[in-house]
């Protein structure tokens, strides 16, 4: 079973088995408090951090403020949709019942509990916060190997080796915060995972679903489907985030980061992504994976001195990873809760939003001297992206509007 169907309830082998179960929907299955919660902690997080940035609040947190503000979005929000996304597509690709009711409930509270240690944790100790926010990625990590085990689904393993490299990510950067003051390695170790993790799922879904929707309502030219050539492009992007973790900056990284981009772009181009514009679900994923090769490009120019280092960072995390997840997050809780799989007007305004701040935040990079204004347009745009899907998608992830648990 493919990635496709965590996203895809419609495709085969792809629906949802929360109809016999009879406890709280919240925790049916994984998408909906991960989803829900982690859009809250994504908006809620940046509301807080211009304010921080700016010095006008303080934090109880032993991390300073840019590094409380990465993890947070790096090592709190992300790891939150992965596991709604893992927990979701794990019983498509095994056939195994979902982990859901009080071991996902236990889930859940454990990542609310690394939230509050990493935020005050100048009070409960470096230490605690730590082994309470990494202890949630190593559970996740370790649920998720043994599901793929038990079902014997061994092709899908190297995700479940990215979440635990995102594990000791989330450790790298605690020891390093602490030790040194700032964490470089932890950031660059997980900033690089989840790019991969995009590249990998991405280019598993995004033509699957470009190809299902043009069969059935846009004939002709249709997405290449993943092939050796994807492969290779992996393997060099691969190749292109080792380098740049172990140092980001130089001749050699500039150009084996600056070919993984153009090879991105090339995948990218193969997938008929001009042919989805009538079905914004589908043009939105395009759109972010844009901001993949994106980011590779602008970290080779950083790599050659030629712009800020930050640029790329944000084209990765605010554009492919933040576009990217509200895009799944969209199209899994709509096809899952069994409503159609097309973009309402709130939808289309939770898309455009997001976008805004993801040109708006690496622009404010490129272009320092409007930086202040840009900044808070992103900011702005990002908390009504992600609140604006806490509202519009919360009644359906709370099972407020769920026609497959009326049918049941």
């Amino acid at each position: 079973m493919s990635a496709a169907t965590a996203a895809d309830p419609h495709a085969p082998g792809g629906m949802s088995r929360s109809r016999a179960y009879q406890g709280l929907p919240l925790f049916a299955n994984g998408f909906r408090a991960f989803f829900l919660l982690g859009s809250i902690q994504a908006g809620l997080s940046i509301l807080v951090w211009l304010p921080l940035f700016y010095g006008e609040l303080t934090l109880s947190s032993a991390f300073a403020p840019r590094d409380w503000h990465v993890h947070e979005m790096l090592y709190g929000y992300l790891p939150a949709v992965i596991t709604g996304f893992l927990f979701t597509a794990i019983p498509n690709w095994t056939g195994r019942l979902p982990i859901r009711g009080a071991p996902l409930a236990a889930l859940v509270v454990l990542w609310i509990a690394g939230r509050l240690a990493v935020t005050f944790s100048a009070a409960t100790g470096w230490w605690v916060a730590m082994l309470i926010d990494a202890g949630f990625l190593l559970l996740i990590a370790a649920a998720a190997g043994r599901e793929i085990a038990a079902g014997r689904n061994w092709r899908n393993l190297k995700v479940v080796a990215l979440v635990a490299l995102l594990f000791a990510g989330n450790v790298a950067f605690h020891l390093e915060a602490h030790f040194h003051g700032a964490s470089l390695y932890g950031i660059r170790i997980g900033i690089a995972v989840v790019v991969m993790l995009l590249s990998l799922i991405g280019g598993r879904i995004i033509p699957s679903f470009t190809h299902n929707w043009m069969v059935r309502e846009n004939p002709g030219r249709l997405p290449v489907s993943f092939n050796r050539f994807d492969m290779i492009v992996v393997a060099i992007g691969a190749l292109a985030l080792a380098i740049w973790i172990a140092s980001p900056d130089g001749r050699i990284a500039g150009t084996v980061l600056g070919i993984a981009g153009l090879m991105h772009l090339v995948r990218l181009s193969r997938w008929a992504g001009d042919r989805t514009l009538r079905e914004r679900l589908l043009t939105i994923l395009h759109v972010g994976y844009f901001f993949i090769p994106l980011g590779f490009l602008l970290n080779a120019a950083s790599a050659f001195g030629l712009i800020e280092d930050s640029a790329g960072i944000h084209a990765w995390m605010a554009g492919a990873a933040g576009i990217m997840t509200l895009a799944v997050m969209t199209r899994a809780t709509l096809g899952h809760t069994g409503n159609a799989l097309t973009a309402t007007v709130a939808t289309q305004a939770i898309y455009a939003a997001i976008i805004v701040a993801a040109v708006a935040r690496t622009c404010a990079v490129i272009h320092s001297a409007q930086s202040g204004v840009l900044l808070h347009v992103a900011a702005t745009a990002w908390v009504i992206a992600f609140l604006g899907f806490a509202l519009a998608y919360g009644p359906l992830l709370l099972g407020l509007r769920d026609p497959l648990r009326r049918a049941g």
